[in-house]
């Protein structure tokens, strides 16, 4: 049997992955949620456990995806988050433009940073507003610089800086304290409170390195002066809103990503549903054609669109970002809610759609985001490989504590479709 002969719905739960947590009696969020067709999935397949990256990484979503994916970068090779979203975003973007991920983030009198998501539910309005005016008022020291400020959704940017008289480097350090830049790679720090946005430095000491960081502290201190002067940000204070005070930066890219196209790697018809931009900028790089399917919390719609899509496609990768979220916000509990939610309105629409003797369901998640870290961590998460001809290992829910005891065992990231084209094979 060949790839091109599999139908496949390749599901990641964003962020899924958790650790006991004293507000569920000690369980998971998926060790306490009520999951019943995840658990009839889980009946009707096998288990595992995945580390997305590495042992001693918490990877950011961007390099976690595309290991989840089958692509495992050498440092060396990365193009960096903020390439991946300018991409997404449909920035012009070109070889030497500088681009970087940011985030609208809240300072207190002191500089001291109060909430790095600004309260995450950011109008669009004024993350637009706010964008044109830094664009139209910076002035960097260097002539022919210019800069893109793009908000995307909720707290998240993407800026792109450009000089006409020379290219930039991605050799500089992120001025988002809670993530560091490990060979081009995004990699979260453990955080405490007090923090303040960090001075970009050059990584080598090169000019060119010199030069871009240079540019990129001039960036950050003009933008929060003109973001203290902004009248979007006065209506915000007499409204009692959280003020867009700065940007944090981080994951710088000067180069557009050279991989194998997805369809090419796999020998089969590889699609997507994505929502973020970071998961449109890696389906745009890897050719996955990308399907619309509603909002974020669409899921009924995302569901029926999978299925459909089996019709046309052997396999699609479905990106959910709900269950991150709440990890971030350290919310067990509405992590718990979010995965009932997924599991009622995705999963058993999309059971209620395809034909599982003919369709394999792969779970799992690009990593996993313990509320009690409220951050990324380099725990294992779970996988599922589901089918009605799957025999089942003896597991009966996909939760952390199972996946220990499935026949999978533990597989890193990059081998999760390899290791469950295999198994779909040799069973079907």
């Amino acid at each position: 049997m060949k790839n091109s002969d599999i139908h496949m719905i390749y599901v990641l739960l964003d962020g899924v992955g958790d650790l006991p947590h004293p507000d569920l009696d000690g369980k998971t969020p998926l060790e306490a949620a009520n999951t019943p067709t995840l658990d009839k999935l889980s009946k009707n397949g096998v288990i595992g456990e995945v580390i997305s990256v590495g042992k001693g990484i918490a990877p950011e979503s961007d390099i976690a995806v595309f290991n989840m994916l089958g692509y495992k970068f050498h440092h060396s090779d990365y193009a960096g988050r903020g390439v991946i979203e300018a991409i997404g975003v449909g920035i012009d973007f070109k070889n030497g433009d500088l681009a970087l991920r940011g985030n609208y983030a809240t300072l207190d009198d002191q500089g001291v940073i109060t909430d790095r998501r600004a309260g995450r539910h950011i109008e669009k309005e004024d993350a637009n507003g706010v964008a044109k005016e830094i664009e139209s008022k910076i002035n960097f020291s260097h002539p022919n610089t210019s800069v893109v400020v793009a908000p995307t959704i909720g707290h998240r940017v993407t800026v792109r800086i450009r000089s006409d008289s020379r290219e930039l480097s991605s050799k500089i350090t992120n001025t988002d304290p809670a993530y560091s830049n490990i060979g081009g790679m995004g990699v979260a720090k453990a955080v405490g409170d007090y923090l303040k946005i960090e001075k970009c430095l050059p990584l080598e000491e090169n000019e060119d390195t010199k030069f871009t960081s240079n540019l990129v502290n001039e960036f950050n201190e003009q933008s929060i002066e003109i973001m203290k002067q902004s009248p979007i940000n006065q209506k915000r204070k007499e409204q009692n809103k959280k003020l867009l005070s700065c940007i944090l930066l981080r994951d710088a890219g000067n180069k557009y990503p050279d991989v194998i196209p997805i369809n090419d790697k796999y020998s089969m018809n590889f699609s997507c549903i994505v929502d973020m931009p970071v998961e449109l900028g890696i389906s745009e790089v890897l050719k996955m054609k990308a399907f619309e399917a509603g909002g974020l919390t669409d899921y009924e719609e995302k569901a029926k669109v999978a299925a459909k899509a089996m019709e046309t496609q052997n396999a699609i990768y479905v990106h959910l970002k709900g269950p991150d979220e709440f990890g971030h916000d350290g919310d067990a509990i509405g992590k718990m809610k979010n995965i009932e939610e997924i599991d009622q309105r995705f999963f058993k629409t999309l059971l209620e759609n395809i034909d599982t003797g003919k369709v394999a369901v792969v779970i799992s998640a690009d990593h996993s985001t313990p509320c009690i870290n409220k951050g990324h961590s380099d725990d294992p998460v779970p996988v599922l490989v589901s089918a009605d001809f799957i025999k089942n290992d003896g597991t009966t829910r996909m939760t952390e504590e199972q996946a220990k005891k499935g026949s999978i065992g533990l597989i890193q990231g990059a081998e999760v479709i390899e290791t469950s084209l295999n198994l779909i094979k040799s069973q079907i």
